[in-house]
């Protein structure tokens, strides 16, 4: 469930169904208009296409990426909200009784919203389904703003903390694929040292005619087939196992420093909404102050009394004032946050997104090495089938006879 969703004015639907295709039109947690794409990500205070913009504060104009889109998600029983990553902006809503109202005077059903976490939701039951960033593809900054129950204990993981687990786990796996490949170049060197010293060894050295040749020619294609696997030993290392274990060598450092920020971001909102909730309690009791004050007048009139009304009355104000001013301290705290959380998801997903192809790109480069070395390893056993496709026993009898023979008289019978 995200924060609660505020539909566009009457007013302003003519304007939102005149965008250009893939383009929508959301209000800012403050209730500002700005613009998405929903194909792209970007978005944009300005009106996109240079139509007709919409009114905005001075000097606050600004373009910001990825998408804030002011709208979530809601579905399921609400959980705790904690550490969403990027995701769509909504402004939360509520009264007095819940930080996400602008203002005291305005007040809504107390179901309308529900605060989990210090964080202002839309209540479920009184909130159609929220739209989402991007419906089709299951991305990061749609379904990570509650929290989890941690199944190691009795607490809750964030929803930024799985995404952010994830991530260093995926850089994990990456390194132990390098590790792997490691030991496969292991095996490829020791494999081409064995073929090379095989290569030397002097049986069968003795054998002659076409037939010596082809053993000969034998032993040879061993020690051209070291070579080939010593190649594809260095190439593996230069072009999959390096790769993969420098991609991203600060990665782990960045994923904290990104952690910490959102963690910042969320003590500041848990700081706004304590401010909340005691400005909320002291108004309660001016507020009764004031009451009872104005019970006593009904009983004794009396000059004091109408001056304690009047004081009572002066620090009601100021004490929802004072409400106002948190409760707008505390608007602009979760809108930050939210707009943190958006962008940081989306950049996760696009991280995740580059690391996959990364490995996928340099295991394509693997078994391209593998096919690239199968064929070398073919050429060195070519010469050997030429050769022991030309073995002729009766020529080879023929040479060496004509080399060893002692005689061609044969032996006659004794005379008397």
């Amino acid at each position: 469930m995200k924060p609660g969703m505020v539909p566009p004015q009457p007013a302003e639907e003519n304007q939102t169904s005149l965008l250009p295709p893939g383009w929508q039109s959301y209000l800012s947690p403050q209730g500002r208009r700005y613009y998405v794409n929903t194909t792209t990500n970007e978005t944009t205070w300005e009106r996109p296409n240079g139509s007709p913009r919409t009114p905005s504060s001075p000097g606050t104009q600004r373009n910001f990426q990825p998408a804030t889109v002011n709208g979530y998600h809601s579905s399921g029983t609400p959980v705790h909200q904690s550490e969403p990553v990027h995701m769509s902006l909504r402004k939360p809503t509520g009264d007095l009784q819940n930080p996400g109202s602008p203002s005291p005077g305005k007040k809504q059903s107390k179901e309308s919203t529900i605060t989990i976490n210090c964080v202002t939701f839309p209540h479920p039951d009184t909130m159609p389904e929220q739209q989402l960033l991007k419906p089709t593809e299951w991305s990061y900054c749609d379904y990570f703003w509650a929290d989890k129950k941690d199944p190691q204990g009795n607490g809750t993981v964030a929803g930024f903390e799985i995404l952010l687990q994830k991530q260093l786990k995926g850089k994990q796996m990456q390194k132990e694929m390098s590790e792997f490949i490691r030991e496969r170049i292991k095996i490829e060197e020791e494999y081409a040292k064995n073929l090379a010293k095989l290569s030397q060894n002097s049986l069968a050295a003795q054998e002659e005619g076409s037939l010596g040749e082809a053993w000969a020619q034998v032993k040879k294609s061993l020690a051209d087939e070291a070579e080939v696997h010593l190649k594809f030993s260095s190439k593996l290392h230069s072009e999959v196992e390096k790769p993969l274990m420098n991609f991203r060598e600060n990665f782990k450092k960045d994923m904290k420093k990104c952690d910490h920020h959102i963690a910042d971001l969320r003590k500041q909102l848990a700081s706004r909404y304590a401010s909340v909730e005691k400005a909320r309690k002291a108004l309660t009791e001016r507020q009764k102050d004031l009451e009872m004050k104005t019970q006593q007048l009904e009983i004794k009139l009396s000059n004091k009394t109408e001056e304690d009304i009047k004081k009572a009355r002066r620090k009601s104000t100021q004490a929802g004032d004072d409400l106002m001013r948190c409760v707008d301290l505390y608007n602009q705290a979760q809108s930050k946050w939210f707009e943190e959380m958006v962008t940081t998801t989306l950049e996760l997903e696009r991280l995740e997104v580059e690391r996959v192809e990364m490995i996928r790109q340099h295991l394509c480069q693997y078994t391209q090495l593998r096919h690239e070395t199968d064929m070398f390893n073919q050429s060195t056993v070519e010469p050997v089938d030429q050769l022991l496709r030309k073995v002729d026993p009766a020529k080879d009898r023929e040479l060496w006879v004509k080399e060893h023979k002692t005689g061609d008289i044969r032996p006659v019978d004794m005379e008397i």
